[in-house]
């Protein structure tokens, strides 16, 4: 068996194992990352050694660090990096390298449609009907988008969303709320099998879907890093929020992921604040003193336009996993508008926390 796991902000740990009578065996862990001294790497394979292959990553990575002497130094690699490896390999896990990617980008859409898309998109990905697809939205209106579990009233406020002409759609993801003007956010959709997340924490997911992104900021010059459970942060500010639907495959089979995340190239925060209600225990917990200071564009950042952001960021994925140009076939599109009528667009739907 083998799994592969690059830690955030680190370096890509691989493990090869077997399995005999319930326990690992032949246990070799590699990467490319530093450690000191040179037979640490013997400590960590013989940690491993005999482990219950039920033990989880925290049991593992405990295995390993009493193993480890205390002279042990580990750059880009963790204890606990070793350990999900681990469970990857058990979880017969793949990679981002076993899929052919597929890229939609197509003209601006109104964001019920958005919404239904993603639905849509990812159930296709579940059901073995389309490829794993990186979908980069583009905007025909401006819109606040609400989490799945959110307060409609508690989030937007009516009169200021009427006045600035934003639409209110409610997401099928948990998460935020989203303000959303066309020419000043970037949004984009990863619809994936769940195999790709075998192994991983709901939350190491998202930073391990996010990682290839840190990677695009980091060519046009922005560190950035990812900040749980679902923000991508730099030392400026926050400059991206994420968000997560899972979806089970035909039959209750294996499914599929939808991880959308909505990045702020600029924003208008005098318009934000008159749209949304962001409470006090909300900014207290952000640790800031005003929701002008949150999130901080990357307009500003990097100098450049949206469109060459964007592009930026699609050659780099291209260029880390592969990445073939698709679209929306006629069916997903018919489907997408049925549930724009049936769901997005209804009251019934988007007030169903009121």
């Amino acid at each position: 068996m083998h799994g592969e796991y690059k830690v955030p902000g680190g370096k890509l740990v691989t493990v090869d194992l077997t399995v005999e009578g319930g326990a690992l065996r032949d246990v070799r862990v590699a990467g490319d990352f530093f450690l000191e001294p040179d037979e640490a790497i013997l400590s960590i394979d013989g940690a491993l050694e005999g482990a219950p292959a039920t033990t989880d990553t925290a049991g593992l990575a405990a295995r390993i660090t009493a193993a480890l002497p205390e002279s042990a130094v580990l750059l880009g690699l963790t204890a606990e990096g070793v350990g999900i490896a681990v469970r990857r390999a058990l979880a017969h896990a793949t990679e981002w390298d076993d899929y052919d990617w597929q890229l939609v980008h197509s003209e601006p859409q109104a964001p019920a449609l958005h919404m239904a898309l993603d639905e849509v998109l990812t159930a296709e990905v579940a059901a073995g009907r389309r490829a794993p697809t990186l979908r980069v939205w583009e905007w025909a209106s401006p819109a606040v988008v609400i989490g799945s579990f959110q307060s409609l009233r508690n989030e937007v406020d009516p009169v200021g969303a009427a006045r600035h002409g934003m639409t209110v759609v409610r997401r099928i993801s948990g998460g935020g709320a989203m303000f959303v003007e066309p020419m000043s956010t970037i949004t984009y959709s990863l619809s994936v099998p769940e195999s790709l997340v075998s192994g991983l924490s709901f939350a190491d997911s998202y930073a391990y879907l996010d990682d290839w992104v840190l990677g695009a900021l980091g060519d046009m010059g922005i560190k950035a890093w990812y900040q749980p459970l679902n923000d991508i942060a730099t030392d400026a500010g926050k400059i991206a929020g994420a968000a997560q639907k899972r979806m089970v495959g035909p039959d209750g089979g294996p499914g599929a992921v939808l991880h959308h995340v909505t990045m702020s190239y600029d924003i208008d925060a005098g318009k934000m604040l008159e749209v949304l209600r962001i409470g006090k225990e909300k900014m207290s917990d952000k640790g800031t003193r005003s929701a002008k200071k949150r999130v901080d564009p990357l307009r500003r950042q990097t100098g450049l336009a949206r469109e060459q952001v964007i592009e930026n960021m699609i050659a780099s994925f291209r260029g880390r996993y592969g990445l073939s140009t698709g679209g929306v076939t006629t069916e997903e599109l018919a489907r997408a508008q049925e549930l724009v009528q049936t769901k997005f667009a209804t009251e019934e739907w988007t007030a169903r926390v009121p």
